[in-house]
C-alpha cells in the first residue's frame, strides 16, 4: 500500500499528541509513586514522632532514676550525719534540713513534731520555711498531724481539694495556713510512736510517691536516731541524778559546785551552802522497816524541789541521808533565814508510814563563800562541822558556821 501523504501540519499535530499521550501517561505513573512516597514520609514522620516521644519519656525516666539514686546514694551520707552525735535538738535539725532539701529543694514547709509521751500531743521541735516570715501557728499539730498519729501511718496528699478524708468545711473554718499539697510520715520504733515528719507545699501535686517512700526512709533512720538519743540522755540523766530521790547525785554536785564558786568568786559574788541531816532516821527503818527509809527520803527531796524552786537552787542527795543545797548569789545571812525556814516547812510536813502520820526533822549545817571559804572542799567541811554542831546542841536546828 502506498504511504499516506500527510501535510506538515498534521505530521506535527499527530508528533503533539503523541508527546501529549506521553506525558500523561508519564505524569499518571510520577503522580503515583509521589502518593506512594508521600505515604511513606507521612509515616516516616509518625514512626519519627513515636521515637522522639520514647527518646522524650526515657530522657525524664532516666533524669528522674538519677535523682532518684542520687537521693538514695545519699543515705549513707544521711546516716553518718544523723549519727554524728547523740543530741537529741541536733539530730531533730538534721533530720528537719535533709528533708526539706533533698525532697523539697528547700520549697514550702517542713514541720519536725515529737510525742510528749506525758501528755500524749505533738509538740513543734523544728520547722523548715520556704517563706521566713511564715509562722506555723499549730505549735501541737492540726487536723492532718492528728491523722498520722490516729493511724500510725504516712499520708500522701496530691490535691486537698480532692481528698475525700478531709472536710473541706471544717479545714476553711481553721485557722490553718494555705495547704494544697502534703507528704507525712510518722517516727516508728518498736510499734512506738515519736513524732511526725512533714512537708507540706501551696502548690497541688508538688510530690509524688518517690518522694513519700524517700520521706518513710528517713523517717525510718531518723527513728533510730531519736531513740538513740533517748537512751543516751537517760544513761546521761541516770549518771548524774540519784534513783530513789532523782536528786544530783554526790559527784555531779560537787563539780556544779566548784563551777559555782569559780563563777561567783570572777563576779565577787557570794555562794551559800546548806547541808542538812535527817535526825534519828535510822529508827523510822527500826519501827516501821527498811522501805519507810525510802518513803521519807523521797518525801524531804520533793519538799526541797518545792521550797526551793524559786531560788535557783542545786540540791543534791550527799550521802545515805544527807542532803547539799547550793545557793548561787545569797549571802550567809539569808542563806541562814532560808535554812530556819526549810526547817520549820520540815517539821510542820506529815509523813504517812504504814498508815500512821510522823513527822521528820533535820540538823542544818550553812556556809558561805568566800567568807568561810577559798574553795569548795572547805565550804563543805565548815557546812559539815555547823551541821554536827546543830546535832550535839539537841538536833532540829540550823547553825551557821
Amino acid at each position: 500500500m502506498p504511504p499516506a501523504n500527510y501535510s506538515p501540519i498534521q505530521v506535527f499535530l499527530g508528533f503533539c499528541l503523541i508527546n501529549a499521550l506521553l506525558a500523561f501517561y508519564l505524569m499518571r505513573k510520577n503522580s503515583g509513586r509521589v502518593h506512594d512516597l508521600e505515604l511513606k514520609i507521612r509515616h516516616l514522620q509518625e514512626a519519627t514522632n513515636i521515637l522522639n516521644d520514647k527518646n522524650s519519656r526515657d530522657r525524664e525516666n532516666k533524669n528522674a532514676l538519677q535523682v532518684k539514686i542520687r537521693k538514695y546514694n545519699s543515705l549513707k551520707e544521711i546516716i553518718e550525719e544523723i549519727n554524728q552525735n547523740l543530741n537529741l535538738d541536733s539530730i531533730s535539725e538534721t533530720l528537719a534540713s535533709i528533708a526539706f532539701s533533698f525532697i523539697s529543694d528547700n520549697k514550702g514547709t517542713c514541720s519536725l513534731y515529737l510525742i510528749d509521751e506525758q501528755a500524749q500531743k505533738l509538740n513543734l521541735l523544728k520547722s523548715k520555711k520556704e517563706d521566713k516570715k511564715l509562722v506555723i501557728k499549730a505549735k501541737e499539730g492540726d487536723i492532718f498531724d492528728f491523722w498520722v498519729l490516729k493511724h500510725v501511718s504516712p499520708l500522701f496528699i496530691e490535691n486537698i481539694n480532692k481528698d475525700f478524708r478531709f472536710d473541706l468545711d471544717k479545714l476553711r473554718q481553721q485557722d490553718i495556713r494555705p495547704i494544697s499539697s502534703l507528704i507525712s510520715a510518722p517516727f516508728m520504733s518498736e510499734q512506738r510512736f515519736l513524732g511526725i515528719l512533714r512537708l507540706d507545699s501551696q502548690q497541688p501535686h508538688f510530690y509524688a510517691q518517690d518522694d513519700l517512700r524517700f520521706l518513710v526512709t528517713i523517717c525510718d533512720l531518723g527513728a533510730v536516731a531519736i531513740e538513740n538519743s533517748e537512751y543516751f540522755e537517760k544513761a546521761q540523766d541516770l549518771a548524774i541524778h540519784d534513783g530513789l530521790t532523782s536528786l544530783y547525785k554526790k559527784g555531779y554536785f560537787l563539780e556544779r559546785l566548784k563551777e559555782e564558786c569559780r563563777r561567783n568568786a570572777r563576779r565577787n559574788s557570794p555562794v551559800s551552802l546548806l547541808l542538812l541531816d535527817i535526825d534519828y532516821f535510822k529508827n523510822y527503818n527500826d519501827k516501821f522497816g527498811h522501805t519507810a527509809g525510802d518513803i521519807v527520803l523521797k518525801d524531804l527531796s520533793h519538799n526541797l524541789v518545792d521550797f526551793l524552786k524559786d531560788k535557783n537552787a542545786i540540791i543534791s542527795r550527799f550521802g545515805g541521808e544527807e542532803f547539799c543545797v547550793v545557793l548561787p548569789e545569797i549571802e550567809k545571812k539569808k542563806a541562814c533565814i532560808i535554812a530556819e525556814e526549810l526547817r520549820a516547812r520540815i517539821e510542820r510536813t506529815k509523813v504517812v508510814l504504814r498508815r500512821q502520820e510522823t513527822h521528820i526533822t533535820v540538823s542544818i549545817g550553812v556556809s558561805a563563800f568566800p567568807v568561810d571559804a577559798k574553795g569548795e572542799i572547805e565550804l563543805i567541811v565548815k557546812a559539815d562541822k555547823a551541821m554536827y554542831e546543830a546535832k550535839q546542841n539537841g538536833r532540829n536546828r540550823v547553825v551557821a558556821a
